[in-house]
């Protein structure tokens, strides 16, 4: 994968960021897109910004879940598909600003994120379930069709989305990237990224707006190839039902998470995990649990992802399976003769063989708790017909049952 060669390049050191998912649904905490998916009207839902006030709203609490997980960026949405503007924004009065909290919340958590040095994204949804020209078609995340007094009207409304993004990039400090979302409607209008990129050109801007985006963003997916062909930033929420807050949520798993952050992180791609805090604006106790332990492993285990070059290439799987990694199970990191094997899936033995690898490692270090590892170049019986590969054994794994292990194997000399 080829870096931008220009301003642009902090995006693949940056390897972890926190997404938000914040705005009127958090009232009824069912889901984000309540009146697609649910049976709210918008005559029942619009309402809910005059009972809207985030008091427990502290932008510093926020930045201290992402420090708390490693994390240096975070993505904020200013308007999601209800339309509801996070902001204060001059082109429309259905905004935070005119609920009873009456305060700009993206302009406190721009000048929070100026202050301690962490990287402020902007998400925009192209969809728009209140505006008035927007075509809604009863498209996929699309109202049924207009509501009286509508007018859609796709040139309008893209002026509407260039006045407002123009807004978001020239009020609020440095913006780093811009995530736009679902532009179902078929939006093609490239001048509106170019005009963003001259405004901002460290800026990376995503593969679901109006024009060329400079990376993807799988979302909730695991990576199924063994590499990323483009520059790729992950997104996934801790809860399993929505990305904004919910009640009697499924939260997923700290070890699911370790492994969807690891397998994305090894193929050479950043990660974006979401939270979805309260209507008060306060963070629930999952979320704060999930990052302050998802940042403990990667304390110990991050150094196999920073500024490391993808190696997944370098294992090799056997039809007749056995005691080895298969690719599937564990995925490869480099940095010159040093080697990472981060074994994704849970281990079903104590013991694996690197095939092909044939040379042993000087030291070979377990980064989770920085204990050495037993290994040797031999044959082991499952592989008799082929010849001695590199078997690491007597690794801990019912101790490191809840997190995924990460190896660290040094060389002395150069690896294939």
């Amino acid at each position: 994968m080829k870096l931008f060669g220009d301003e642009r390049d902090w995006f693949f050191h940056s390897r972890l960021g926190m997404f938000v998912h914040w705005g009127l649904y958090a009232l009824p905490a069912w889901h984000e897109q309540l009146l697609w998916r649910g049976s709210m009207k918008r005559a029942d839902y619009e309402p809910l910004m005059h009972s809207f006030n985030p008091t427990a709203y502290d932008p510093d609490t926020w930045l201290d879940l992402c420090e708390s997980a490693h994390m240096d960026s975070v993505v904020f949405t200013a308007k999601h598909h209800d339309g509801f503007c996070m902001y204060d924004t001059a082109y429309s009065d259905y905004k935070i600003t005119n609920t009873p909290y009456g305060r700009d919340v993206l302009d406190m958590l721009a000048n929070a994120c100026a202050r301690r040095n962490v990287k402020l994204g902007i998400y925009y949804s192209l969809p728009d379930w209140h505006h008035k020209n927007y075509p809604n078609q009863g498209r996929h995340h699309e109202m049924f069709g207009p509501r009286p007094g509508d007018e859609p009207d796709e040139e309008r409304y893209l002026e509407y989305v260039r006045n407002q993004v123009v807004e978001l990039c020239t009020r609020y400090g440095t913006i780093w990237q811009f995530f736009w979302d679902v532009n179902v409607a078929g939006f093609d209008d490239p001048s509106i990224n170019e005009t963003l990129r001259r405004l901002h050109p460290q800026m990376v801007i995503n593969d679901r707006g109006p024009g060329p985006g400079d990376y993807d963003t799988p979302e909730r997916k695991l990576p199924e190839s063994m590499s990323y062909s483009r520059p790729t930033q992950a997104c996934q929420s801790l809860g399993r039902q929505s990305w904004g807050y919910r009640e009697r949520e499924d939260y997923y798993t700290v070890r699911f998470m370790m492994e969807s952050i690891a397998r994305t992180l090894c193929l050479g791609g950043n990660y974006l995990l979401n939270v979805g805090p309260c209507a008060d604006g306060s963070i629930a106790e999952p979320y704060k649990k999930a990052f302050a332990a998802i940042g403990d492993w990667y304390a110990r285990v991050g150094e196999a992802f920073r500024d490391t070059l993808p190696a997944s290439h370098l294992l090799q799987s056997s039809p007749s399976g056995g005691s080895w990694v298969m690719k599937d199970e564990a995925l490869m990191t480099r940095r010159g003769n040093t080697l990472y094997a981060c074994l994704c899936a849970p281990p079903q033995t104590c013991g694996f063989s690197l095939r092909p690898l044939t040379v042993r490692p000087s030291r070979i270090t377990l980064l989770n708790d920085g204990r050495e590892i037993d290994g040797s170049v031999e044959l082991i019986p499952w592989l008799w017909t082929e010849k001695p590969y590199l078997h690491l054994f007597n690794l801990p794994v019912e101790e490191f049952a809840s997190e995924v292990m990460v190896v660290r194997m040094e060389m002395d000399d150069a690896v294939i």
